[in-house]
């Protein structure tokens, strides 16, 4: 089994919760197979855990990817790690599909020096923000971070701290109250793809903003979309 390749303008590649085509989403086998192809970036989601560590994980609970019904946010590291996820073909037959960590996921992008996609899935802290930026710079790959949320204040708490730092913020659906509040504060785009035109890619580039979609696994749409422009594609599968 292998990516889906396509004709790619100038676009940016990023592997969605790692080569979640291919491996366990979200996993450490998932990381490093983005790591061996052509990716640009490799993202993913954390939240907190209940003893205050950041975890590599899209939902609130492991059902989907364990069937086990654990919430992340009030369970332990270590509860969380002693369950084994299943593979792709729904299986329990590889012990190393675990819920993996922030400080994995930083150090497997750094070795293949690929640009980290980091989605903050937590109402985070202030102090909580600082921790994860704290875990990053010390692998001294703060600078190849971009940081996402659906949570508008997630981003702006980064901001506070980091002035100058790649920030997307992720959403389904354009209004001009929210173009608007983006090209104000400087803010990057992560929106679905089928929200996207060519004329809203141009006018978010005439006024400064980066653009990156998802989830894109059609190849026809995925070469429609680089030909608008589009600086970013995420997707699970395409290379």
């Amino acid at each position: 089994m292998n990516t889906i390749k396509f004709k790619n303008q100038s676009t940016k590649i990023v592997a969605h919760r790692g080569l979640s085509g291919i491996e366990t989403e979200n996993t450490n086998a998932a990381f490093v197979a983005a790591g061996n192809r052509s990716y640009y970036g490799i993202e993913t989601d954390i939240h907190r855990t209940a003893d205050g560590k950041f975890v590599v994980c899209h939902d609130d609970d492991l059902k989907r990817i364990a069937g086990v019904n654990l919430p992340v946010e009030s369970t332990n590291l270590a509860e969380l790690q002693s369950i084994v996820l299943f593979d792709k073909e729904g299986t329990k037959g590889r012990e190393d599909l675990r819920v993996s960590v922030l400080e994995n996921y930083t150090s497997i992008c750094k070795k293949y020096e690929k640009h980290c996609v980091l989605e903050l899935k937590s109402d985070f802290t202030d102090e909580e923000i600082s921790a994860i930026i704290d875990i990053i710079k010390s692998f001294d790959y703060l600078e190849s971070v971009t940081f996402i949320s659906f949570i508008y204040s997630n981003i702006t708490k980064i901001r506070k701290i980091l002035p100058t730092q790649s920030v997307q913020f992720l959403f389904s659906k354009f209004d001009d109250e929210i173009i608007a509040k983006l090209i104000a504060d400087r803010i990057d785009v992560d929106v679905h793809y089928k929200a996207l035109t060519k004329e809203i890619i141009d006018l978010l580039h005439a006024n400064g903003l980066k653009v990156n979609c998802w989830t894109v696994d059609d190849k026809e749409v995925a070469e429609e979309l680089s030909a608008w422009g589009v600086d970013y594609i995420t997707s699970n599968i395409l290379e």
